[in-house]
């Protein structure tokens, strides 16, 4: 493919912003068009690229485009399917923020669309290029702690109500279930890091701080309560009151996955604690690793014997890196651009992205019904 790669963003406020990456100095890639609704983002995208940039409040101008390489769908969840599917079938390359849909049927849309289009896709799973991970992938394929069996993983969600509930994620039409909204994530990291996807699950949650009684029109900005309130608004495009009615999505959730190769795994996510942590645990047959969070160090504890690789513990140190999400942003950046113009297959596939969805609808199908195991649906026969 010609240089540069000509990208357009649609949904360009909060997650669009990893456009930024794509207006590189080496003129590997150029960013010459945006889609939003709100003006406010159309004008500090036009602010950032430059006067030249096309900009529009309408999706589909934008991928009627001649001038345009390649699509990141970066907009909220309950639009990727309609927008991945639609530049797909325009010839376009598509980037597509996580959740891929936020149905499993919308995924394998998403999948016969990308089949069907011969165009490169990748999934924004930008987890799989933070370095933590990337050590604890290492480790594991490095066969340091042996077989894994066991995966052990807790995501205390602070600020949850700003990230969630002050805006459309509260509500099962917009986003499903924040187990597959925020926990795909981390469901990706547990299929990942281990080499193997879910087979069934079981789950059990409740909502049990946010939502209630309040107007579903009701802003924090207007509310006579916001200096008493147990859940303050601190974005200013999230003021959507917490406890109103229409919020059904659970805001505590346990869910247990029987994953390929009898390996088991736990993960437990809280959307109303006082700090915001992820802690990994992953254990072998020879011993087990964890990092206490995202960024600092994985420790890795050896089972107790006599041969040489049983005689000490180990501690990797993970290094720092610049840019957003532990420096993730501009490596899945890069590697988008990589994979146009030399084919090469990127770390996060569009498997991945459905497998991680299949897991979360699942797992609040389980927990909204009883807590009854539920199978996970193959994906299409050509895409195993």
């Amino acid at each position: 493919m010609q240089t540069p790669i000509r990208i357009g963003v649609i949904g360009i406020g909060g997650r669009g912003r990893i456009a930024r990456h794509w207006k590189r100095e080496d003129g590997k890639s150029v960013v010459v068009g945006g889609a939003d609704i709100t003006d406010k983002y159309l004008d500090e995208f036009r602010e950032f690229n430059g006067d030249d940039v096309f900009f529009t409040h309408d999706y589909r101008e934008l991928i009627a485009r001649d001038d345009i390489d390649a699509i990141a769908v970066t907009s909220p969840d309950f639009t990727h399917e309609e927008y991945a599917v639609a530049a797909l079938e325009a010839g376009k390359h598509v980037f597509c923020e996580k959740p891929l849909a936020i149905t499993i049927e919308g995924c394998d849309r998403i999948l016969e669309a990308w089949r069907a289009s011969g165009r490169h896709f990748m999934v924004g799973f930008n987890m799989r290029y933070m370095r933590m991970f990337n050590v604890m992938k290492q480790i594991a394929d490095d066969g340091v702690i042996g077989e894994i069996k066991a995966v052990w993983v807790r995501h205390f969600v602070g600020q949850g109500g700003n990230f969630y509930y002050h805006d459309w994620h509260a509500t099962r039409q917009n986003a499903t279930s924040l187990l597959l909204q925020k926990g795909s994530h981390d469901i990706d990291m547990i299929h990942w890091i281990t080499g193997r996807y879910t087979r069934r699950v079981v789950a059990m949650g409740s909502l049990d701080f946010f939502g209630g009684d309040k107007p579903n029109d009701l802003d924090c900005r207007d509310c006579d309560e916001i200096d008493t309130c147990p859940d303050p608004f601190t974005a200013p495009t999230r003021t959507q009151c917490a406890f109103r009615e229409e919020v059904d999505v659970e805001d505590h959730e346990m869910l247990l996955m029987d994953l390929e190769g009898g390996i088991k795994a736990a993960y437990l996510q809280c959307q109303y604690t006082p700090d915001y942590a992820r802690n990994y645990c992953f254990i072998g047959t020879k011993g087990r690793m964890e990092c206490r969070d995202i960024v600092g160090d994985v420790t890795v504890l050896i089972r107790k014997g006599n041969a040489p690789e049983q005689l000490s513990n180990r501690t990797y140190h993970v290094k720092t890196a610049e840019g957003g999400h532990g420096g993730a942003d501009p490596v899945i950046a890069d590697d988008f651009v990589q994979m146009l113009l030399t084919g090469k297959q990127s770390v996060a596939t569009p498997l991945a992205g459905r497998m991680s969805v299949a897991v979360g609808v699942k797992g609040a199908e389980s927990l909204r019904n009883g807590c009854v195991p539920l199978e996970i649906p193959a994906p299409p026969d050509w895409a195993q």
